[in-house]
Formats: structure tokens, C-alpha cells, sequence
């Protein structure tokens, strides 16, 4: 093993080990802000993921689309709803935990058996290997996919603009009372002038 194989491979335990914590993060911290940061840490570990495996564009693709839009987007929705509940203790709550940790092990026990069986040899690359990827995905985007790459950004520019919408819907009618109030003149309450009358002043 050489020094490129070692820094691949160091690499690839950094992320991994990351993209884990940053995963349990998510699922088990009660704070769903910091879920959402971390959330954006698990998608940048994947990105660098792919920068190991040679590809590029979906590395780039990760970074811009997962957590330049999908992601900021979350946040924007938490911080545009703002609304803090308080969640109440249900009875028989540590069997559904349970329950959950029996299936969660479960699945991690069939996804490793998956991973030891596979085979993972590298054949030889062949001359039909496409080297500049990047280029190549672009054209086609740009050129026989452009109507519906179009067409999903036009939709989710309407999502945000409809998710924005719904999140501040509920302070629009304390704005519009606010501006009613500002333009009448503050009445005196009346229990404050009969205080005053009944005590001569």
C-alpha cells in the first residue's frame, strides 16, 4: 500500500465515522435545529464520499442540491414555524423504543450481510469510459433533459414560496390589528376613572 492508497483509505474512515455520528445525531437529539445541521453534515460527509469514489458530479450535485437547497430549505421551514411544543410522556414509551431498536439493528444486520456477501472486485476499465463526466451530464441537461430540469426548479420554487406562505400565515392578522390599533387614539380604562372619582382627585 502507498501513500495515495493510505490517505484514500484514512479518509474513508473519517467520513464514515462523521457521517454516523452526524446520522445518530439526527435521530436522537430532541432539538430539531441541531438534527438539520447535522443533517447537512451527513450530506457533506456523502459528498466526500463520492469525491473518493471519482465521481465528481454527483459529489458536486450533493453538495449543491441536497445541501444548498434541500437542506437550507428544512431550516428556513423550522425558523419560519417557530412553534415550541411541549411533548407529554406517553404511556408504554419504552416499548415503541424498544420496538424501534429491535427493528433499526435488524435492518443494520441485514444491510452488513448484504455488504459481506456482494462481491466487490474492480474489473479493469474498459475504453469506453467516459473521463470528463461533468461535461457530458451537463450537455445533456442543457440539451435533451432541459424541459424538465426547467420544470423541477419551477417546482421548487413553489414549494419554498408555498411553505413560506403557510409559515407566516398565522402572524398576519396580529399585524393587520396592530395597524388598526396604531391609528386610534389610547382610551382610558374606566375602573382606573372611577377610582380616581371616588377618591376626589
Amino acid at each position: 500500500m502507498n501513500i495515495a492508497e493510505g490517505v484514500q483509505v484514512v479518509s474513508f474512515f473519517i467520513l464514515s465515522a462523521t457521517m454516523l455520528a452526524a446520522a445518530l445525531g439526527v435521530v436522537l437529539l430532541s432539538n430539531i435545529v441541531y438534527s438539520a445541521f447535522l443533517l447537512g453534515g451527513v450530506f457533506m460527509s456523502m459528498a466526500g464520499i463520492y469525491l473518493l469514489l471519482n465521481a465528481d458530479f454527483v459529489a458536486a450535485a450533493q453538495v449543491l442540491i441536497y445541501v444548498g437547497a434541500i437542506n437550507v430549505l428544512i431550516l428556513f421551514a423550522i425558523m419560519l414555524v417557530n412553534k415550541r411544543e411541549d411533548f407529554s410522556e406517553l404511556p408504554g414509551r419504552w416499548i415503541r423504543k424498544i420496538s424501534t431498536a429491535v427493528v433499526c439493528a435488524g435492518l443494520f444486520v441485514l444491510l452488513g450481510a448484504m455488504v459481506i456477501v456482494t462481491p466487490w472486485a474492480i474489473e479493469p476499465p474498459s475504453t469506453a469510459v467516459v473521463r470528463e463526466t461533468t461535461v457530458v451530464i451537463g450537455k445533456h441537461l442543457f440539451s435533451d433533459f432541459l424541459l424538465p430540469f426547467e420544470l423541477a426548479s419551477v417546482l421548487l420554487l413553489m414549494a419554498m414560496v408555498g411553505a413560506i406562505i403557510l409559515a407566516r400565515r398565522d402572524f398576519i392578522p396580529e399585524q393587520i390589528q396592530e395597524r388598526e390599533t396604531a391609528l386610534t387614539l389610547p382610551e382610558r380604562p374606566r375602573e382606573l376613572d372611577a377610582l380616581e372619582g371616588g377618591t376626589g382627585k
